[in-house]
């Protein structure tokens, strides 16, 4: 289960495999739209047992993903050792939301609590985040005091089920039909 990151750095792709034979590569952004990670100056390359900053020099959308150039790697040989390698995107360079804006990785690990005729009740904790298309949906755990062992997905739908968040609490109220 996770718990809510104060990390330096959050995951904003993924570098699949290679593109062509000059050292373009294939990557599977996090960011939406998927062509904002083009836009990121501080971007940071995590392996294994390293990480290394990341210099972008060009870069477009590619079918369901985006193909970019990674500066000084100019062959296909040398793009190769970047294939599975995280790209990361340092925090404090994320733009300032508005209010009643949150980041995803912002609601994982928040309590989730089902507003019931006079009371609340504990029905678990955000462990991710789905995108399916209509709309995100939150996969709640339950978790230690929570009314059942079940795992819920819940439409993160604001005014309609999300009644209120705040994260100083570490909550989220919802009103939402348990089975």
């Amino acid at each position: 289960m996770n718990e809510p990151s104060d990390e330096p750095f959050v995951p904003a792709g993924k570098i699949g495999g290679c593109y062509g034979i000059k050292g373009w590569v294939k990557i599977r952004s996090f960011t939406d739209p998927q062509t904002n990670i083009l836009d990121y100056k501080s971007l940071f390359l995590r392996g294994k047992d390293s990480m290394e900053p990341l210099i972008l020099d060009g870069g477009r959308a590619h079918g369901r993903g985006l193909i970019v150039h990674i500066n000084g790697v100019d062959d296909r040989e040398s793009a190769d050792q970047y294939r599975g390698k995280e790209i990361l995107l340092d925090v404090s360079t994320l733009p300032e939301l508005g209010e009643g804006d949150y980041y995803w990785r912002q609601l994982i690990g928040l309590q989730v609590w089902c507003i019931s005729p006079g009371r609340l009740l504990l029905i678990g904790v955000v462990d991710y985040l789905l995108d399916t298309g209509a709309n995100d949906v939150m996969v709640v755990l339950p978790c230690s005091g929570s009314i059942d062992l079940v795992e819920r997905l819940i439409p993160y739908k604001f005014g309609d089920i999300i009644k209120r968040i705040d994260l100083n609490e570490g909550v989220i109220e919802i009103d939402w039909f348990l089975d």
